[in-house]
Order: structure tokens, then C-alpha cells, then sequence
């Protein structure tokens, strides 16, 4: 455990955005996220850290926390998987060259990993995976991403025997907000969730807590079982 003192709760790092900011008297570049994340880490029974996209130091980093959330943002540079960019597709080069590699560093020390919407898409893409660049052209459905800044509601069928389906059931009413998904997905991952319209909506890696889900769990804050699973996994290393 990182842990040092009588607290005995995990500490989950949060990969965080990097993005100009109006707050008080202030509009500068800011280290941000949404606050319901670190709200269902503590809920969880975690103690949440964010971690910024300035430096490197991976593998440092991972050691001073017990599991990893790759949060939502911006879509991943379509050049790491081969592709021109969609005029659709919107990028952050700093977050994905520290979320690839803090994910890489993870795996290696076998830490839990929960990838959120762009975090499941950081994990495939990192495993060799595709992206579809914008949804609307791939499927009739819109409610990925019904209108800016809304969430889409829908409905996931999880794998039996699967990790995501042990934690939440073979069928989960989800929150989406995403216009890209997987295409083909990286080395290992399977897919382990689908929505209606067949979108892959979950893919875990067998044998180790590496779970991403393509909607927003953390807009639930009722409903924390994906995070209290990670807490539970980091105390428990597989």
C-alpha cells in the first residue's frame, strides 16, 4: 500500500485536464476535473489524488498511489493509432503522452486501472486498438451524445463471467457522452459490454483489474460500484 500513516485507506490517482479556466477573479490555464469524481472515490472508501499532465516520472508516480483512474476529456492524437484526424476530433497531446504513460507504469506494477469513456479508449489505443473518430457517421443512434454538454441515458448488456458484469449485473443503465468508440480493440482487452446499437461500451483485460467503461459512471454519485471495486482490488493486488 502507499499508505504510510494509521489510514489505511487506498489512494487513487485521478489523471486530471490541463485547460484554460474562469474562476473568482481568475481566467488562466488550470489543473482541473470534475468534482463527482473525486466524490465517488471517497465514497468508495478511497482517498482520491489528482494527477496532472506536466511531468513525466511514470513509474514514480504510480508507486505513490495504489490504483489508477484514466478519467473523460478530449479524444486521443488519432496519429497514435495510424489515422488522419476527423475535423470532428478534438485533441490534447500532453494528456495522452502522461496517461499512456502512467498506464504502461501501471500494468507493470500491477496496479488496478478503471478507464472512464476516454479512458477506455487511452487503453485500447495504448494496447494497439483503433478508433472510430465520430460516431454519428457510424451508427443511426444519437444517444451517445444526445447535445452539448448533456448525457445520454441508455442501456448496457454486460458478458456473463465477466469482471463488469460481477460488479454490476449483465444489464447497467448508463450515462453516456462520447462521439468516438472503439474500433478495433488493443492486444488482450475483450469486449464485455454493448449498447443497443452494438457500440462496445466495456472491454476488460482477463486476469487483472484493467476495466474501461466508454459512459460516465462518476455521474451517479449513488451508484459507486465500479469505484468500490477498484478500492477493493487495490487492497487486494492480483
Amino acid at each position: 500500500m502507499a499508505s504510510s500513516d494509521s489510514d489505511d485507506r487506498p489512494v487513487i490517482g485521478l489523471t486530471s485536464y490541463l485547460e484554460s479556466a474562469k474562476f473568482l477573479v481568475w481566467e488562466t490555464e488550470a489543473v482541473l476535473l470534475h468534482r463527482v469524481y473525486v466524490d465517488c472515490v471517497v465514497a468508495a472508501g478511497g482517498i482520491p489524488v489528482l494527477l496532472p499532465p506536466v511531468t513525466g516520472g511514470y513509474g514514480k508516480i504510480m508507486s505513490t498511489v495504489d490504483a489508477l483512474v484514466l478519467t473523460g476529456g478530449a479524444d486521443v492524437e488519432p496519429a497514435r493509432y495510424g489515422h488522419e484526424p476527423h475535423p470532428a476530433t478534438y485533441t490534447r497531446p500532453e494528456r495522452d503522452a502522461f496517461e499512456f504513460g502512467l498506464f504502461a507504469a501501471a500494468r507493470r506494477q500491477r496496479k488496478p486501472v478503471l478507464g472512464v469513456c476516454r479512458g477506455l479508449q487511452v487503453m485500447s489505443v495504448a494496447l494497439g486498438g483503433t478508433l472510430t473518430q465520430h460516431l454519428p457517421e457510424a451508427t443511426e443512434s444519437t444517444g451517445h451524445q444526445p447535445a452539448p454538454a448533456t448525457f445520454g441515458r441508455g442501456t448496457v448488456t454486460l458478458a456473463e463471467g465477466s469482471r463488469a458484469a460481477a460488479i454490476l449485473g449483465r444489464e447497467t443503465k448508463t450515462l453516456c457522452y462520447h462521439h468516438q468508440a472503439i474500433d478495433r480493440l488493443g492486444a488482450g482487452l475483450e469486449p464485455v459490454g454493448w449498447a443497443a446499437d452494438g457500440t462496445i461500451e466495456a472491454a476488460e483485460l482477463p486476469g487483472e483489474f484493467t476495466l474501461g467503461v466508454q459512459w460516465h459512471p462518476e455521474q451517479d454519485t449513488d451508484d459507486v460500484r465500479l469505484f468500490t471495486a477498484l478500492v477493493d482490488a487495490s487492497r487486494r493486488p492480483e
